[in-house]
C-alpha cells in the first residue's frame, strides 16, 4: 500500500486545493505540495491551498520519520500533477489547434505557438471537456527491504552525503572546550526551497553539537531519569550555540522529485565526529563516548602527559553522579 498519498482538486475559479496527510515538524511538507503541484500544472503557488494532517479529509501518510518527507510526499505530488497536466494540456491544445507537447505554463499563464491563456481559462476548458477535475498521486517504496517485521518500510532509494568541519578551542588545564564554528556542506539533491534546506541543516548540526556538548540520559539507582523534564535536561541555548554555516551542495538524484532528496537527518551525524576529531587534533585525546564532558577530556590530557607516547582514549569511563560533579 502507498506510504504517502496526495489528492488535488481544481476549481473553475483557478484555485487549487491539495490534500496531504504528511505532518510538518519543520521539514516543510506543509508548503512542499504547493511548490511541486504548481510546477507540474503551471498555476501560481499562491493560488494553492494545502490541507494537511486531517485524518478525516486527507489520504494516508505514514509519518515524519526516516528522512522521507520531501522524497515520498514530493513524488506523490509529481504523479498527481502529471495526471492533471495531461488533461489541461490536451484541452488547451485543442483550443489552439496544436500539439499538447507545444503547450507550456508557469505562474498562472499558459503559452503556446503565438498564444497565451490564464490558468483559470485553461481549467475551465479542461473541466468542460473532462468534467470535474481532480487527481491523486502516491508513493510506494521499492522492494528493497527484507521479509522481517519492519522490512516493509523499505530501504531508502536515495542517500545524501555530508561533510563537516569543526573549529574548537581547548583549555588544557581544565579540559574546558568550545566550538567556535561549524561548517556543514550537505548534498540534498535539488534544493526545492533553499531557505528550508538551510534551516534543516542548521537544526541538525545544532542537535549533533548538543549531543557532543551536554545532552545525556542518566538515571538514578531506582531507574528514574535524572532529568525528567526540559527544566532538568540540559540543551544548548542560543548563547551556547556556535556559529553554524550551512552550505547547500546541489546534485540531481534520478529517483527524487525534481532531483531532490533528504536534508533533515543526514547533517546531524557528522557534527559529532568532526568535533571529536578537532579535540584530538588540539590535545591528542580521542573521546569516543558522548557527551564530551570537560572532565573526560581533562582525564585524557593528564593521562597523555603522564605517558606521552601512549594513545589516549579515556572512554568509556564510569559516569559520576550529578551531585559528585564539580
Amino acid at each position: 500500500m502507498p506510504q504517502s498519498g496526495i489528492q488535488v482538486k481544481l476549481d473553475r475559479s483557478g484555485k487549487v486545493t491539495i490534500f496531504s496527510g504528511a505532518s510538518d515538524i519543520g521539514q516543510g511538507t506543509n508548503s512542499l505540495p504547493a511548490y511541486l503541484i504548481s510546477e507540474e500544472i503551471g498555476c501560481d503557488p499562491r493560488d494553492c491551498t494545502v490541507v494537511v494532517s486531517d485524518t478525516d479529509l486527507t489520504p494516508v501518510d505514514l509519518g515524519a520519520y526516516s528522512s522521507r518527507g520531501t522524497f515520498m510526499v514530493g513524488l506523490a505530488c509529481v504523479e498527481a500533477g502529471q495526471r492533471l497536466w495531461a488533461m489541461l494540456a490536451q484541452a488547451v491544445a485543442e483550443k489552439w489547434g496544436c500539439s499538447p507537447a507545444q503547450v507550456d505554463a508557469a505562474l498562472g499563464t499558459f503559452t503556446g505557438p503565438g498564444e497565451t491563456m490564464s490558468f483559470r481559462e485553461a481549467v475551465c476548458l479542461a473541466e468542460a471537456k473532462f468534467g470535474t477535475l481532480g487527481a491523486t498521486g502516491s508513493y510506494r517504496t521499492q522492494k528493497l527491504g527484507g521479509d522481517y517485521r519492519g522490512g516493509t518500510i523499505g530501504a531508502s532509494p536515495a542517500y545524501s552525503f555530508t561533510a563537516h568541519v569543526a573549529e574548537v578551542s581547548v583549555e588544557p588545564k581544565t579540559g574546558l572546550w568550545k566550538v567556535e564554528k561549524l561548517w556543514a556542506a550537505h548534498d540534498c539533491g535539488k534544493a526545492i526551497n533553499p531557505t528550508l534546506v538551510e534551516g534543516q541543516i542548521e537544526g541538525s548540526v545544532y542537535m549533533g553539537y548538543a549531543e557532543a556538548a551536554m545532552e545525556e540520559m542518566t538515571y538514578l539507582p531506582s531507574g528514574l531519569h535524572r532529568g525528567p523534564s526540559l527544566l532538568d535536561y540540559r540543551i544548548p541555548t542560543s548563547l551556547d550555540t556556535p556559529d553554524i554555516q550551512a552550505l547547500i551542495v546541489e546534485s540531481n538524484d534520478p529517483n527524487g522529485p525534481f532531483g531532490a532528496k533528504e536534508a533533515g537527518e543526514g547533517p546531524l551525524h557528522p557534527a559529532i565526529p568532526a568535533i571529536a576529531n578537532a579535540l584530538y587534533d588540539a590535545v591528542g585525546v580521542r573521546l569516543t563516548e558522548l557527551p564530551f564532558h570537560p572532565w573526560k577530556l581533562l582525564q585524557g590530557i593528564q593521562a597523555r602527559q603522564a605517558s606521552p607516547q601512549t594513545h589516549v582514549d579515556p572512554s568509556p569511563v564510569p559516569v559520576p553522579r550529578a551531585d559528585e560533579r564539580s
